[in-house]
């Protein structure tokens, strides 16, 4: 897809979550959504199945999550009959821990490679894998400074077209559709890869 032609649709349906979502599934034969079930997750899964039911739900689940997100993640797959596909690390958490320890903090210079092996390496080998041509995510431009310079649409490598209907949206706009669809929300979330809310774990800056 050309570049010229993300750039009309970003103009024309950037700020129309639902309307991107339809004209991206025209797009692609093989869409996929991922997913880490963190706060306001249920918005997406919501707004991608309601569309296409069975699309893929793409989880890399680094075995770091809390208990609650595990909860979280089963009660959504059966609300909303989510066809979830898990990736992996090739350890375990128990593999991984019983050698080097606890998972380390964002400084230590330990923490390039564990991002890697627990969430980098398993969505790459899900690309590998599912070869989409349609990614869509929950990224929100308020959630970090690099993700405030991304677009709506915005193409990926080998004719990959990256997907975040909801960019524009603010936290109170995703509660208020959590609400007017009664969709639950999990507040006890956690990633080891970031540290702290408001950084990159690498994934939505190399693809």
């Amino acid at each position: 897809m050309a570049i010229p032609a993300l750039d009309t649709v970003n103009r024309d349906l950037g700020h129309d979550p639902s309307a991107l979502i339809e004209w991206a599934m025209r797009q692609g034969n093989r869409p996929l959504c991922t997913t880490n079930f963190r706060p306001f997750e249920a918005v997406i899964l919501h707004m991608v199945t309601r569309v296409k039911p069975d699309i893929p739900i793409v989880w890399m689940d680094s075995g770091y999550n809390t208990p609650a997100t595990y909860r979280f993640a089963d009660e959504l797959v059966r609300r909303l009959a989510l066809n979830v596909i898990s990736y992996v690390p090739r350890r375990t958490r128990a593999h991984r821990e019983a050698l080097e320890g606890d998972f380390p903090d964002i400084d230590d210079p330990r923490h390039a490679a564990f991002t890697r092996e627990v969430k980098i390496e398993p969505f790459e080998r899900a690309l590998s894998e599912m070869r989409p041509d349609v990614w869509f995510t929950a990224l929100r431009a308020e959630d970090t400074a690099a993700r405030a310079k991304m677009q709506p649409a915005s193409p990926g490598e080998n004719g990959l077209v990256k997907i975040a209907p909801v960019l524009n949206w603010s936290a109170k706009q995703m509660h208020d559709y959590l609400v007017a669809h009664d969709l639950p929300n999990n507040l006890d979330y956690f990633d080891p890869t970031k540290g702290e809310e408001k950084r990159e774990c690498g994934l939505h800056l190399q693809h």
